[in-house]
């Protein structure tokens, strides 16, 4: 296909201003190889410029009134809205994700900046505390404030360019805190979108920055001690080497998943399977599979496995796959062929080892089919990693027991769905699955951006969803008020 980006060379953002510096990277499209556009790479210098500017502001963006941090936020919630067409096409462009998903995705951008706004105005008003419950503490009261714990380093994955940058620089911003942004190298080009964005605002220069840096020179960013705060999103290997090689930082994993959905024997009305079916066989397959809360791994009580089965495969097999810019596609492409080829392995291995393949199966590029595999060996990769592909494992179980077992039979831990009718099942799920959130009567791949999003065991550490993620830019500081009449 024709280059349609040949003159284009992006600017990553410094300090809130334009820049470029000695060498570019090229952005491709996974669906076709054409070049989306070129990048800008910063210098080593140029970097140094931004984290001495965030660290030079600090104190001014901590004290800045609360009302103009909010009006940033209010200013690129409404501008993503604006564009918003525009910039799912980019997405699709750099990501391959089908342009259903993609606007999606943009919507929900809007909305964490809007959520962020809304806390901007409300965080952090203080608790107060009567100390004199103790002789000790007559006359003597305690307010509790939050204070932000220094300049954040964000590092975005690929699979959300947009809505993942988001959920790092969003809260930041809220809670008056630097933040300088690392977008993946495969699609920078949505976040140096909310560059564009965030540049119209009245925020202070240095509070912010896009830095398009190749992985290669992470480490230097990820060791810098002006920068005390990492949020990361993406590999569990990744992360736990961050987390490891700057173990005084306070670090934020959000990683990888191998998502279950329980159907339990409750769930058997016809309806009910027709649901599950559906909503497992749309969520193993959106973004490619290529989301760490997509469905891995199906579990379901014997009595319905065999008429779940059916429709499963049938909803799976009914996923449109194809160019992603297309409106009709559900299923574009993964983000490389090499990625591709990683998953065409996996299963291969599978289907070797005694998996029986039930639908797909099959590589084209950097497309993979949408696969359904059943009685797969425990020992496989398929059944102990991240498949981070169009793959879904069907597993039989006896009863309830059996079931949350086996979900919790896993180094993951990030989310559920359960699908079942019985409160005390919901509470019992809660209580015993071994995850960061339980999703009762959906796939574990639901995701409000306001809620608490995290997981457990190797799945990381910390929370996201507005909120979360601005107590987790911030810490409790206490002042003891003395000679008080109480």
């Amino acid at each position: 296909m024709p280059d349609t980006h040949e003159a284009v060379t992006h600017a990553f953002w410094l300090a809130g201003r334009k820049a470029t510096g000695e060498s570019t990277l090229e952005v491709t499209s996974p669906w076709d190889g054409r070049r989306v556009g070129v990048v800008s790479v910063p210098t080593d210098a140029q970097i140094e410029e931004a984290v001495a500017a965030a660290d030079a502001v600090r104190e001014e963006f901590a004290a800045s009134p609360a009302h103009v941090r909010a009006a940033a936020l209010d200013h690129v919630s409404r501008r993503l809205a604006e564009r918003g067409e525009e910039i799912a096409r980019l997405i699709s462009d750099e990501n391959g994700k089908p342009i259903k998903w993609a606007r999606g995705e943009v919507g929900r951008a809007v909305s964490v900046f809007r959520f962020a706004a809304e806390e901007a105005r409300r965080f952090n008003s203080g608790d107060a505390q009567r100390l004199d419950t103790d002789a000790g503490g007559t006359g003597r009261l305690a307010l509790t404030r939050r204070f932000p714990r220094g300049t954040v380093l964000g590092i975005a994955p690929f699979n959300f360019p947009l809505n993942l940058s988001a959920h790092k620089v969003a809260p930041a911003i809220a809670v008056g805190t630097p933040i300088i942004l690392k977008p993946a190298p495969a699609t920078p080009l949505s976040a140096l979108i909310l560059g564009e964005l965030l540049a119209e605002t009245d925020l202070p220069a240095g509070s912010w920055s896009v830095l398009t840096v190749p992985n290669d020179r992470m480490p230097a960013l990820v060791q810098d001690e002006r920068l005390p705060v990492i949020s990361f999103t993406g590999s569990e290997k990744v992360g736990y080497a961050i987390k490891e090689s700057v173990p005084l930082k306070h670090c934020t994993l959000e990683l990888g998943g191998n998502g279950a959905a329980v159907v339990l024997s409750d769930y058997a009305a016809e309806a009910d399977l027709d649901w599950a079916a559906t909503r497992i066989g749309t969520f193993s397959n959106y973004q490619g599979g290529q989301s760490c809360i997509s469905v891995q791994r199906v579990i379901a009580d014997a009595s319905v496995y065999e008429e779940l089965v059916p429709k499963i495969v049938a909803a799976v097999e009914a996923q449109a796959t194809g160019d992603p810019t297309e409106d009709a596609t559900d299923v574009g492409p993964l983000i490389s062929e090499d990625a591709a080829k990683r998953v065409e392995s996996w299963v291969d291995e599978a289907v070797r080892a005694g998996a029986k393949l039930l639908t797909g199966g099959k590589r084209e590029g950097s497309s993979y089919a949408p696969t359904v595999l059943a009685d797969v060996p425990a020992d496989v990769t398929v059944s102990c990693e991240e498949i981070f592909g169009p793959v879904l494992t069907l597993h039989k179980v006896a009863d309830e027991d059996e079931a949350f077992a086996a979900v919790n039979d896993s180094k993951y831990g990030l989310q559920a769905g359960v699908f079942t009718r019985e409160v005390r099942t919901a509470f019992r799920a809660h209580r015993a699955l071994e995850v960061g959130g339980v999703i009762i009567g959906d796939v574990p791949s639901y995701r409000a951006d306001q809620m608490p999003y995290g997981g457990a065991k190797r799945s990381g550490v910390g929370r996201e969803g507005v909120r979360y993620a601005m107590e987790d830019y911030t810490y409790e500081r206490v002042m003891v008020l003395t000679g008080l009449d109480l």
